[in-house]
């Protein structure tokens, strides 16, 4: 989940932003009003952050401006104002939910994780690819019906691939996005491979077919052909 931050505070910014992270979220941090605006306008977000009181644009002109152009990301807006109209105003322009500072992250966090469950839609829900079934509430994994029982880093990985299906994902992406690691190194290149070998006899055992391929060198890929 990619998460854009819209604050001039840079302590605030700095705090907000490695809480985020540390919850597994890809955030990025834009200072000003023109920077945020620019950033919602060229690159997709799940869900933006927003101060009201920013150099350039302000927060409130920037949500106006976003609702607009019909775009539904959520948006939290977060600020020192705490009069009653300073809220109504906030909601009625568009915004999805509205915290006043000082505010303690886990609640911001709370807020963000129960906008984005709201904005999941049923298509999300579920992921699918040449008989290959994940359901990402309950868990499950069957594949032309039959179930397939999956450690909780093995359903991290083959969701990953499932999502990238028909393309090559590197061990670096891997490292990156799922150990959630900086730096790649040789003992979590040993980890992943004992974790890939696992999953491809769970997904591939007993089918004619297989599903999850090595790319030498590279990484992975999941496809219905070789």
């Amino acid at each position: 989940m990619r998460i854009l931050l819209v604050e001039d505070e840079k302590k605030l910014a700095h705090a907000i932003q490695e809480h985020l992270e540390s919850a597994g979220y890809e955030v990025r941090v834009a200072g000003t009003g023109e920077d945020g605006f620019f950033l919602m306008s060229t690159t997709p977000f799940d869900l933006v952050v927003l101060d009201l009181m920013l150099p350039g644009r302000d927060g409130i002109e920037i949500l106006s401006t976003l609702r607009a152009r019909n775009a539904t990301t959520p948006v939290i807006i977060i600020t020192a104002r705490d009069a009653v109209e300073d809220r109504v105003h906030g909601l009625d322009t568009g915004a999805d939910d509205y915290l006043v500072k000082p505010f303690a992250l886990p609640e911001l966090l709370a807020r963000i994780r129960a906008l984005l469950r709201r904005g999941i839609s049923e298509t999300k829900l579920k992921l699918e690819y040449a008989g290959l079934e994940m359901n990402l509430v309950t868990r499950e994994v069957t594949r032309d019906g039959c179930s397939i029982d999956l450690t909780f880093k093995e359903f991290e990985i083959l969701e990953y691939l499932l999502r990238h299906c028909g393309s090559t994902v590197t061990r670096a992406m891997i490292v990156s996005d799922i150990w959630q690691e900086v730096a790649r190194a040789a003992p979590l290149d040993n980890v992943i491979d004992v974790h890939m070998a696992r999953l491809r006899k769970k997904v591939d055992a007993g089918f004619e077919q297989p599903l999850v391929h090595t790319i030498r060198g590279v990484g992975f890929i999941l496809r219905s052909v070789r």
